[in-house]
């Protein structure tokens, strides 16, 4: 086996998972991410300082379970759903089915809103 080894070394670059050189790890503790680089721009450290817009998706999704138009869908999986977990299913039962028509009449119900806002 040590023969095979020796053989694919020989053509290929051995990687060891070793620490790495003292000089890499003096150099990390210099630079703190308190203390600016010199040159560094005050429009960089801005732009990262920038907050995240606010996720629309899930408050769209929950208007759309209650719209006249999927709300039949969300009753049929909610009653599904209840009745699985107090056991009153059927053996292996699961809501897949439901959950599959729900979420594409919400889907499509959230898809033009969402859009819409994006632009």
């Amino acid at each position: 086996m040590s023969s095979l080894s020796s053989f694919f070394s020989s053509f290929l670059p051995t990687a060891h998972a070793d620490a790495p050189p003292p000089e890499v790890e003096a150099h990390k503790e210099e630079v703190t991410p308190d203390e600016p680089e010199e040159g560094a721009e005050g429009g960089e450290a801005e732009e990262e300082e920038e907050e995240e817009p606010e996720d629309i998706l899930p408050a769209l999704r929950e208007e759309c379970e209650e719209s006249a138009k999927c709300k039949t869908a969300t009753e049929h999986f909610r009653h599904c759903e209840e009745k699985v977990n107090a056991g009153n299913g059927y053996q292996h039962e699961d809501c897949i089915e439901e959950l599959c028509v729900m979420m594409h009449c919400v889907d499509g119900c959230v898809a033009p809103k969402l859009f819409a806002k994006l632009k």
